[in-house]
């Protein structure tokens, strides 16, 4: 996965060391940053909007990881 400097992602094999609780934690985290993203981009306030596709896989990789993880 490509490092975005301004959103902080950590790579895939980063998360696929983490445990389920860091994990969601993770997720919570993005989808909160994701929610923010997009509201700025709706108001014509972000000026950055290369972030949100990446940051949308980002946290599919995540729910990937956690249903393998929970299986």
């Amino acid at each position: 996965m490509k490092e975005i400097k301004d959103l902080w992602l950590k790579s895939l094999k980063d998360l696929q060391k983490l445990d389920l609780n860091s994990l969601r934690k993770e997720l919570v985290w993005s989808k909160k940053k994701l929610f923010e993203l997009t509201m700025k981009l709706e108001l014509n306030e972000l000026k950055q909007t290369h972030l949100v596709k990446p940051l949308r896989r980002y946290i599919a990789a995540i729910n990937t990881i956690v249903m393998q993880k929970a299986i």
